[in-house]
């Protein structure tokens, strides 16, 4: 899809919802995923500058997630540049996408958005290490805060577990596994993410009691983080103040949407022997998030350096082929080309 193109579908959701449209998109490509992080803010502040105040701001949002705190900021930033704020889901809107949804007026959703719970998962440097074959050291795992407590409910509701040595026993096992920083993250985590679910929510209900429950179900209630929760579930089941476009605005959207796909390749899987194909070797750019508004881009591409080697396994005589990777350049660029 050509830029002219892309510009006009965005004037024209424009022109339907009466607002000024924000875009947020973070790739998921399979290979070169991107998340929703705190780099973003001085790029947004711009378009947000261009912009100026206004009665309603709507955001195009997708993606799978990342860190919550930026989600919680980047509404608090919006909303200094509107009297109304609402989120436009395409797609999918997941993890920390999904928090940021809490905070607008008003989720419009398409048949295909979708959002998810909002329990997090914590990284920290003395967490779990997870041997990867083929890679020395391997990484550390991200420990989900809802299977903590889960695994403590199973003790205590499935095993019956109530009397204070055997509950100290399934902690002191707990612990052997999990480093206690790592617990004490966790548990800060749990904290956190609820403080923010239920600040955010005030913007987008009143009721207290509908405000809680809320949080509840899409922290503890959904058992699973990946589980999808459907545009009639976030309406009929949750309660939120869901809004369906017509057929019109969606076909705008889905277009738009489709825009987007093509300049980051969402449902490609990244794949270095497609990129060389019949070349030895070259320097690739993938774009991996854009911000847009009208006549404003903002694009984080990573450039590499991607070889085709030979190498030799250790009691292999054949030789085996293989990639190099290497990363020459990575950041956000203002970009007009595209």
């Amino acid at each position: 899809m050509e830029r002219t193109e892309r510009m006009n579908l965005l004037e024209s959701i424009e022109k339907e919802r009466a607002s000024k449209l924000l875009v947020y998109i973070t790739g998921d490509r399979t290979g070169l995923e991107t998340k929703i992080s705190a780099d973003i803010f001085p790029f947004f502040h711009k378009h947000l500058i261009q912009i100026g105040h206004q009665k309603r701001i709507d955001l195009f949002l997708y993606s799978t997630g990342g860190m919550t705190i930026a989600g919680y900021s980047l509404v608090n930033l919006i909303r200094e540049f509107c009297d109304e704020f609402n989120v436009i889901i395409p797609f999918k809107a997941l993890s920390c996408a999904t928090l940021i949804s809490l905070g607008a007026n008003e989720i419009m959703m398409t048949p295909t958005a979708q959002l998810s719970p909002i329990d997090p998962s914590v990284e920290h440097p003395l967490g779990p290490i997870v041997q990867i074959p083929g890679q020395a050291g391997g990484r550390i795992a991200p420990v989900n805060v809802e299977d903590v407590n889960a695994f403590v409910n199973l003790a205590k509701e499935e095993f019956a577990l109530k009397e204070e040595d055997s509950l100290k026993k399934v902690f002191e096992l707990l612990a052997s596994k999990l480093h206690p920083l790592v617990l004490g993250a966790v548990q800060r985590s749990r904290e956190q993410i609820e403080f923010l679910a239920l600040n955010l929510l005030e913007y987008h209900c009143k009721e207290k009691s509908k405000i809680q429950e809320v949080v509840n179900t899409l922290i503890r209630k959904r058992f699973s983080h990946d589980y999808i929760i459907s545009r009639r579930e976030a309406k009929d089941v949750l309660n939120l103040n869901v809004v369906e476009p017509d057929q019109k605005l969606t076909l705008f959207i889905i277009n738009l949407f489709s825009g987007y796909n093509g300049i980051m390749k969402l449902d490609t899987p990244y794949n270095p022997e497609t990129e060389l194909s019949t070349t030895d070797s070259g320097t690739f750019s993938f774009n991996r998030a854009i911000i847009e508004s009208c006549n404003l881009t903002h694009v984080f591409r990573t450039t590499k350096e991607i070889k085709r080697v030979q190498f030799q396994q250790p009691g292999i005589p054949i030789s085996v082929s293989g990639y190099q990777e290497r990363i020459l350049k990575e950041g956000w660029f203002e970009e007009d080309k595209i």
